[in-house]
């Protein structure tokens, strides 16, 4: 690397130009009491344009010393005739070094190096040297990332949003995958419950023939999301039974039905009747617990009553 260290005045430095930013950090209240309080550890690197300098690492150190009202700054000061390539190079490993880069930061810097590399293995090599990912599935589909709206690369850099799902995201509509981001935001959904109600929306928006935007955004879920008196768990569960009933009608009744008639039934905690998944054939299932024949006895008893039960044949010889 060759450059010279000189004072520059922070009029002279560009903030606006972003060409090598990595960084999805921007407090820097922290950075400020460090300066303000040991000085400049690490000086930020610059190239010379043709009036004033480009910053090539340390956009966070420089906005510190604008909001400390620095009029100048020691810095480093790259040759004019540096090349692209090697800014890059510069400013993806002076953000590694520092910490492990977010994916967001990945997909930034393999961006960044893309275009110079027409052999995928070659581009490896040079992620592998930043101790970045270098699998070439693995960097296609993180190279996506910093495509995809804001809200979502959001949810990614608070753990939220996983880098299948932000994929998954990336390819609905703009405003559709915003508008999942955010609510898989707000309620803080595991995967699994992010899987569930997008599969589930998709598939009423193919059933109803509807954008995709207009099942999340009905009256129903968002007065659910804006209830006060809800907890995000109690939010959680409503909207599930709410798209679930949506989705499949016939199921959710058959369900309802036969929730009315177990409760006619009274079978206790002795015994249990399961119908068939999602009612699809005639084949239900009843278990009985017991600890002895005493209680087996009772269970038998329960049977024959059960045999006789006008609920049980409702529930049998529902249609299916």
């Amino acid at each position: 690397m060759r450059f010279k260290q000189k004072i520059a005045k922070l009029s002279l430095i560009d903030s606006k130009d972003d060409s090598f930013r990595i960084t999805t950090q921007i407090n820097v209240d922290h950075l400020m009491d460090s300066i303000n309080h040991v000085g400049m550890l690490n000086l930020p690197l610059l190239v010379e344009k043709e009036t004033g300098y480009k910053i090539v690492c340390g956009f966070r150190r420089i906005e510190a010393c604008r909001r400390l009202n620095w009029a100048d700054m020691e810095v480093r000061i790259l040759e004019s005739d540096t090349k692209q390539l090697e800014c890059i190079t510069y400013a993806i490993t002076d953000n590694s070094l520092q910490r492990p880069l977010n994916l967001i930061e990945q997909s930034i810097s393999i961006n960044l190096l893309y275009p110079f590399f027409k052999d995928v293995s070659f581009l490896g090599q040079e992620l592998s040297a930043m101790g970045l990912p270098d699998n070439p599935s693995i960097v296609k589909k993180i190279k996506e990332l910093c495509h995809l709206p804001k809200s979502v690369q959001n949810g990614i850099l608070s753990n939220t949003i996983s880098l299948a799902m932000a994929l998954e995201l990336g390819r609905l509509q703009q405003d559709a995958g915003e508008s999942f981001s955010k609510l898989f935001e707000t309620l803080k959904l595991s995967l699994n419950k992010q899987k569930e109600i997008l599969t589930i929306v998709k598939e009423i928006s193919l059933r109803e023939d509807i954008p995709i935007l207009k099942v999340i955004k009905t009256d129903r879920v968002q007065k659910i999301l804006s209830n006060e008196d809800l907890d995000r768990n109690q939010k959680i569960r409503k909207i599930r039974i709410y798209l679930k009933q949506r989705r499949f009608p016939v199921i959710t009744a058959a369900e309802k039905e036969l929730e009315d008639q177990l409760k006619k039934l009274k079978l206790g905690s002795g015994t249990k009747l399961i119908p068939p998944d999602n009612f699809e054939d005639s084949t239900y299932i009843l278990k009985l617990f017991f600890k002895n024949l005493t209680q087996l006895k009772d269970r038998q008893a329960k049977i024959d009553e059960l045999i006789k039960n006008p609920s049980l044949r409702k529930i049998i010889d529902r249609p299916n």
